[in-house]
């Protein structure tokens, strides 16, 4: 496992942008990296996702064409660029790793908070 730890959170308006990102205290460049969040009273759900490579990004419907997930391997960080934010985006953001061949991810982040005001 390695160590996660998500910064960028905060205060927005509807319409506005926040960038999240991750930083790992081990290698990651093997990894399929997400992106997760949980609003109040609602289950976790994924939001991104980026394989190893950089190639092959996946989205969540809700998020689709709004946000962008990206990666620096070199630098063990992964960032989450969010904009036309919406109020229901609002939650806690977790950063996630998922090893190579491993069918689950094993190491989170402590999660950052996201809210966006009407």
């Amino acid at each position: 496992q390695v160590q996660l730890v998500e910064s960028g959170g905060g205060l927005v308006q509807a319409g506005g942008s926040l960038r999240l990102s991750c930083a790992a205290s081990g290698r990651i460049s093997t990894s399929t990296m997400g992106w997760f969040r949980q609003a109040p009273g609602k289950e976790r759900e994924f939001v991104a996702d980026i394989p190893w490579s950089g190639g092959g990004t996946s989205y969540a419907n809700s998020v689709k064409g709004r946000f962008n997930i990206s990666r620096d391997n070199a630098k063990s960080t992964v960032a989450l660029q969010m904009n036309s934010l919406k109020p229901e985006d609002t939650a806690v953001y977790y950063c996630a790793r998922k090893p190579w061949g491993a069918g689950e991810y094993d190491s989170w982040g402590q999660g950052t908070q996201v809210t966006v005001s009407s």
